[in-house]
């Protein structure tokens, strides 16, 4: 059933190494399949030969029609610990306006098709397909390690952002509420913020949100990729449905919370034909500003992206993987800072021409207002102990 052989890190590929075999249909997921992780010498394969007339054998997997009333398996999610001794990471691309990032989690359970942290659980021993969407790893002692960062005198506050990586509002936060601890440790400390998700979640924690927006010390990010709640729900297939993302929108804009619109990633062939009723959608729900990204494919990234789209958009792949490099020089990605982003290329730049026509005329601010530091305020126990 199994095989081992040896894998070293792959060169930019031309062609795709997709699955031999037959594929999981796993209900709620985005990957169907584990790539091969390049950090590890060894891996093992499966060899589906010995297996294929063995009906009982794939259903049991999800790997055949019938495995479940909806011809579909489920794939439980496991939740293991984290004792990080820092929670608080740098950030030094020069592509992104943030220096300074927290992510209460590892792993994200949102299952998006084309996430560009799934890499990221390759040097967790794990792959960045299922594993990546059912391994977690959560942070429980990220409020805790956050006090004691903003606590040190050495501190200069400026902007934190939540999450640089994995949502911070995926769905296990509903009962783990790791991001709440640490938005609590920020309101406490008036250290302004940034928050990125897509999950309508964040709305439970505009008490928290609003208390820091008096301060001038929050924005909040929500991602809007598409409004078609079909193709949703199989790219993106636990996040939040559009509507709800508008309507969290709307509920943080009413409360006083700057909201800024993330319409990304942009994927050529795909998606891209919904900016100007992307835009016109944030800015009614009330959306200050909005900005977009384009898809990148960056190392098992592709692979996941690739069969995903092959197998649930089969009508279009051909046509939206050749937009796809067409944007990227004649490849499945551009490592180059200042070009990864936002592509290069005619596509590319119709995309870029496209938001920034419909971006003013929905009056949208490429970015947020920048925050404010001048409330901070250490931890309290810091501020008492300062008095003697």
């Amino acid at each position: 059933m199994l095989s081992s052989t040896s894998s070293s890190s792959p060169a930019v590929l031309v062609e795709l190494k997709l699955p031999a075999g037959p594929v999981g249909r796993w209900t709620g997921r985005g990957s169907a399949f584990r790539p091969a992780n390049p950090h590890e010498a060894v891996r093992t394969e499966a060899d589906w030969e010995q297996v294929a007339e063995d009906a009982d054998f794939l259903a049991s997997h999800g790997l055949l029609d019938g495995s479940s009333s909806s011809g579909a398996a489920k794939l439980r999610t496991t939740i293991e610990g984290d004792r990080s001794q820092s929670i608080v990471n740098r950030n030094d691309s020069p592509d992104l306006p943030f220096r300074w990032s927290v992510n209460p989690y590892r792993g994200c359970e949102h299952g998006c098709a084309y996430c560009y942290a799934r890499p990221s659980h390759e040097f967790l021993g794990s792959d960045a397909g299922l594993g990546f969407e059912t391994r977690i790893v959560a942070k429980t002692d990220a409020p805790e390690l956050l006090r004691k960062w903003l606590a040190r005198p050495r501190w200069r506050p400026e902007p934190i952002v939540f999450s640089g990586v994995t949502d911070c509002y995926q769905p296990l936060e509903s009962r783990l509420e790791i991001t709440r601890g640490c938005l609590a440790v920020a309101a406490e400390c008036r250290q302004p913020v940034g928050v990125v998700t897509k999950n309508a979640l964040v709305t439970r924690d505009i008490d928290l949100l609003a208390e820091l927006a008096r301060h001038k010390a929050v924005v909040v990010a929500v991602s809007l990729t598409t409004l078609d709640e079909k193709l949703a729900r199989k790219m993106e297939p636990r996040t939040s449905t559009p509507t709800a993302r508008l309507e969290a929108i709307a509920e943080l804009t009413a409360a006083g919370i700057p909201t800024h619109a993330m319409v990304a990633p942009m994927i050529p062939g795909l998606n891209d034909h919904e900016v100007p009723h992307l835009l016109a959608a944030a800015r009614d729900a009330g959306a200050a500003s909005a900005s977009y990204t384009l898809l990148r494919l960056a190392s098992s990234v592709r692979d996941v992206f690739i069969e995903w789209l092959r197998r649930c958009e089969p009508d279009r792949a051909p046509k939206v993987e050749a937009l796809i490099r067409g944007a990227r020089g004649g490849r499945w990605n551009d490592p180059r800072f200042g070009h990864r982003m936002a592509g290069s290329g005619a596509y590319a730049g119709q995309i870029a021409r496209t938001f920034s026509v419909f971006a003013n005329r929905e009056g949208l601010q490429r970015s947020p207002e920048p925050l404010s530091s001048a409330s901070f305020r250490p931890p309290s126990a810091e501020r008492q102990l300062a008095l003697f």
